[in-house]
């Protein structure tokens, strides 16, 4: 649909009409529209520019019921949020809106609570990797993508494991005897290779692996790990690549920064996992080509989530010896202030969910639910970070909803 149809909210000058501003469930709604726009839809931009500057102003003075509404939608929109964690959050909202419709309401409860049953009985497998599990409930949260859930509950603990192997507790000639081994079989009968103090972590990895594969035999689909696999070696170098950087005391240039921080994020790796583990789906070569390739969607949801990762993380990371972030890349090559790389940030950002937005309207050859695959990581980026998420109301610990 032409972005043209929003012609009819403005005026002959081309500015939206002020009475809008009287509905405020009407604006929420042109708020929420304005986040799906693709490059050059101008009257999309000023209708983001619109509503977020009349939401804002009308806040304070709006009841409880709509107050929590606008603020949860400034915080972050619902195209960019992970669709189970704004459930949590959109049911207590609703019950408080008068205008209900009650039997609505109590399915949508039971349907929470279901669901939350499921999880937590796939939980007490992985009783070690709680706080990756968190993430696996944001990308999978249907009930019959249970395999999906636990093998990438199993892959986030294994990434964070190996960030920090990298960043902090391996040397530099480890990590060379490390890549050599996953870059030359990525298999068991390279261990001897590997140094003793990493052979733990390289064993975690081929097992993920091995239990991955034979997952996939019991369909007879044991030709995607070879797409994992492919993924897996590509995510091993590029972390590699900082460990060199580092080595050598290298200061990297922002397009060279981002070519390798686009794969260190993982975000591929993390699709890749998650689409050759779903279930009861025909997913032909071609998709598994696409996901594995240097596809648009793919590189947009990359960029999105480092660049999300690093304003999170670039304080903390700077105050021990590691690469620069993009922020002081980019601070160094343009010789400007922090905030203005931050501006700069925004801006890169706000394009990159363009990218994205422009692959999901647009007819393709790769379905809907492989598409689902690369932006997923990425809202699970921007909608928290894991360990903050445990403790905040709305999240997975939360007790039962009352549906009733």
């Amino acid at each position: 649909m032409s972005s043209d149809v929003f012609k009819r909210f403005t005026n002959d000058d081309g500015k939206f009409k002020e009475t809008l501003t009287i509905d405020v469930q009407g604006l929420l709604s042109l708020y929420e529209a304005a986040h799906l726009r693709v490059h050059g839809e101008e009257i999309l931009e000023e209708a983001l520019t619109f509503t977020v500057t009349h939401l804002e102003s009308m806040g304070p003075k709006l009841g409880n019921s709509l107050k929590a509404q606008v603020s949860e939608a400034l915080s972050q929109p619902i195209h960019t949020n992970l669709p189970r964690f704004l459930a949590r959050k959109n049911i207590c909202m609703y019950e408080n809106i008068e205008s209900r419709n009650d039997l609505l309401l109590k399915f949508a409860k039971l349907d929470f609570n279901i669901l939350q049953k499921v999880f937590q009985r796939e939980l007490r497998e992985l009783t070690i990797l709680v706080e990756c599990y968190f993430g696996a409930v944001g990308l999978h949260f249907e009930p019959q993508q249970s395999r999906a859930r636990i093998m990438t509950g199993k892959i986030l603990s294994i990434l964070n494991i190996v960030d920090d192997t990298f960043d902090a507790y391996a040397t530099f000639d480890e990590l060379v005897l490390f890549t050599n081994a996953i870059e030359r079989s990525c298999d068991i009968s390279a261990m001897e290779s590997v140094s003793h103090n990493l052979r733990p972590i390289y064993q975690v990895l081929i097992e993920f692996l091995n239990e991955l594969e034979d997952e996939l035999k019991k369909e007879g689909k044991s030709d995607r790990i070879y797409y994992a696999k492919v993924e897996m070696k590509k995510w091993i170098k590029s972390y590699f690549k900082e460990a060199e950087w580092l080595n050598a005391c290298y200061f990297p240039k922002c397009e060279e920064y981002m070519e390798n921080a686009i794969t260190s994020i993982a975000v591929k790796l993390i699709a890749t996992i998650s689409l050759i583990c779903l279930e009861e789906l025909i997913i032909s070569k071609e998709t598994l080509e696409w996901v594995t390739s240097d596809s648009s969607i793919l590189r947009a949801s990359s960029i999105l989530s480092r660049l999300k990762d690093d304003i999170m993380g670039h304080h903390f990371e700077q105050q021990r010896t590691h690469i620069p972030s993009f922020f002081e890349c980019y601070m160094k090559e343009h010789g400007v202030s922090k905030q203005e790389a931050y501006v700069e940030v925004q801006k890169i950002m706000e394009n990159a969910w363009k990218d994205i937005n422009t692959e999901l309207v647009c007819p393709s050859q790769v379905p809907m639910f492989a598409l689902e695959q690369a932006i997923n990581p990425t809202r699970l980026t921007l909608s928290f970070q894991v360990n903050d998420f445990m403790n905040t109301k709305g999240g997975f610990k939360d007790s039962l909803l009352v549906a009733g």
